[in-house]
């Protein structure tokens, strides 16, 4: 039966064929979550029958309300809430984790109505924080974002920035429902079912909290009504079994993660089979929807010749990127000086999202933000992307599109020493699914990138410089990713320098000593380290029949990998050779911390040497 209004016994009948469906999927499977699923599922009866805005005939009405399931192991209960609003059928419910299934084990967008992949504990409500944001101070539209949490994923650090940044910001649209069953994964969670612990810490950071029973559809109803009702983030702390409905599992320990013993008594208890259909409330009104507004794009030039870093020339692109697209957004983690993307506050205040020092939460407004057509420009040093990591993993799951800038990377930052310098992150970002990463050599090139970001897919990355380096290309040079830049070559060149960002103008310095000795050698600038340009490293492999690559970075999964990956397919393979930082550096000089990793200039020649005196 179809029901659009749902009184208090309709909804606690939904919830005990809540329980039935995810009782019933994990049975199917063989695995699963169902004790997870059974204990929000009054939880999720009650929003999905009375207070959930949501056109599941049009998934890309802009005032539709957000929901996301932070703790995605409890999918089977997600998935049965769409059986009863109808989108999906009692057949597909039944294919849950199999091949082939879009029911994974975890939701993700592969599904129309869920904005991005969870699963990963802690995610959920930094990520619904970006798409608060992005309906409260960007848009300025109506929709509400609800988060329904686990009590477990409240040790989670990031889950704190998440109530820090939605408190400080006053996203009064923002509802985070928490099921506090008590029980985690191996054992009771560290509060247990002391709802006031948590309310304490959470209303700490200016959200309006409130208590419950997660099993009285009464007060649930009330608490989302006045959620509604309040300009704060609001946090509903709902006390509830794990299991609930079923005395084998019922707060039980031992029972996380796996299907209910005997899943036909489990049903026969909860009362059988149901097939509640629930028609959810639409958004009210004729959406208007968003278009952005593109204009001229007018990057700034340098002089070749001048000396400018490349950090530098990231920011002035950011900032005519801004001016000239009203979808760009700029978050930073309280470094905007030094990565330079202050330079976007000073024209763009309000698309400029200050983050602090929460990387997590930073990647995860990204995330959220990305959800409603906003192109994201996430910076910071390099070496604090470390913190962000597995957002940035989930991100790829959710198929999200971030423009990520990581600043003061390698060694040539010079005298701050290790704990400021990324020397990991060309690797991390290599290893991303289907992720683009681009390292320039200078200003222009630098600034042609930045703007390229914009329109790639997926994660991709721009590694900038703290220093300042020559600007060796013209205004008018173009930088396609995946492409190179020959920048030495003639006929009689035996040996290939490939080299990227600043190692780029030591490869120059090298091949002119070298040429002085009578040994001429080719240098390529290979700007895009993911893609590369295999085409111009077989041809000068061919012609040179030696591979010198130089990196300031570990030797690990950077640059010289990516150059040694594109000759794991070929019958003849050059002779290869790599440098990149191998000792723990201190606090140096920029001159000397490339002296000292064995990359400068003079390293380069000493290892042109020994690779052509081997052969």
């Amino acid at each position: 039966m179809a029901v659009a209004t749902l009184d208090v016994e309709q909804l606690t009948e939904l919830g005990r064929q809540l329980r039935v469906d995810a009782v019933r999927a994990a049975a199917a499977a063989g695995s699963g979550h169902p004790t997870s699923s059974m204990s929000a599922a009054d939880l999720m009866a009650v929003l999905l029958g009375r207070h959930l805005r949501y056109d599941f005939a049009e998934t890309q009405n802009p005032d539709n309300d957000h929901l996301i399931l932070s703790k995605g192991h409890a999918s089977p209960l997600l998935y049965a809430m769409y059986v009863a609003a109808g989108a999906i059928s009692d057949e597909e419910l039944l294919t849950y984790r199999t091949a082939g299934s879009r029911l994974e084990g975890h939701p993700t967008p592969q599904l129309p109505w869920v904005d991005v992949a969870t699963g990963s504990l802690g995610q959920g409500l930094p990520i619904g924080v970006g798409l608060a944001i992005s309906g409260r101070h960007l848009e300025r539209r109506g929709y509400r974002v609800w988060v329904l949490c686990g009590d477990s994923e409240l040790a989670e650090g990031s889950m704190w920035e998440a109530f820090e940044h939605a408190g400080h910001a006053g996203l009064g649209n923002l509802v985070a429902i928490v099921d506090v069953n008590r029980l985690g994964q191996r054992g009771p969670t560290r509060h247990g079912w002391d709802t006031q612990a948590y309310a304490r810490r959470i209303g700490s950071f200016g959200w309006h909290t409130i208590e419950i029973d997660g099993h009285d559809i009464d007060q649930i109803d009330r608490a989302y009504a006045e959620a509604i009702g309040t300009s704060r983030p609001t946090a509903i702390l709902a006390r509830t079994r794990k299991g609930s409905g079923v005395e084998a599992v019922e707060d039980k320990e031992g029972q996380h993660g796996k299907p209910v013993p005997d899943s036909e008594a489990a049903i026969a208890e909860l009362g059988g089979r149901r097939s509640i259909r629930v028609e959810v409330a639409a958004p009210d009104g004729e959406p208007e929807r968003l278009r952005p507004d593109t204009g001229s794009l007018r990057l700034p030039v340098y002089e070749q010749g001048d000396e400018v870093a490349t950090r530098t020339a990231f920011g002035e692109a950011l900032a005519a990127l801004g001016e000239a697209r009203s979808d760009v957004v700029a978050l930073d983690g309280e470094v905007g000086d030094s990565t330079r993307s202050r330079y976007f506050e000073e024209v763009r205040p309000e698309r400029f999202i200050q983050c602090y020092i929460a990387e997590q939460q930073m990647v995860a407004a990204a995330v959220g933000l990305q959800v409603r057509g906003w192109t994201p420009y996430v910076s910071t040093f390099a070496a604090f992307l470390s913190r962000a990591a597995d957002f940035l993993r989930m991100a790829t799951v959710s198929g999200a599109r971030l423009c990520v800038v990581g600043s003061h990377a390698g060694v040539s930052i010079g005298p701050d020493g290790p704990s400021q310098m990324g020397l990991e992150d060309l690797a991390f970002f290599r290893a991303l699914w289907r992720s683009t990463v681009l390292y320039p050599c200078d200003a222009n090139q630098a600034a042609h990138l930045t703007a390229a970001m914009a329109d790639l897919s997926g994660i991709s990355y721009l590694r900038t410089t703290r220093g300042e380096t020559p600007v060796l290309y013209g205004p008018t040079e173009s930088f396609p990713v995946g492409g190179s830049k020959v920048l030495r070559s003639s006929p009689g060149d035996r040996l290939t320098i490939v080299a990227a960002g600043v190692t780029v103008h030591e490869a120059l310095a090298a091949a002119d000593r070298l040429a002085d000795l009578g040994m001429a050698v080719r240098v390529i600038d290979l700007y895009s380290v993911k893609p590369v340009d295999v085409a111009t490293l077989h041809r000068a492999a061919a012609e040179t029949g030696h591979v010198l690559t130089v990196e300031d970075h570990w030797p690990q999964g950077g640059l010289g990998d990516a150059v040694f990956d594109a000759f794991t397919r070929v019958t003849c393979v050059p002779r290869l050779a790599k440098l990149g930082v191998l000792a723990m550096p201190g606090s140096a000089s920029p001159a000397e911390q490339r002296q000292h990793a064995g990359i400068d200039s003079t390293a380069i020649v000493e290892a042109a040497h020994e690779l052509l005196l081997d052969s």
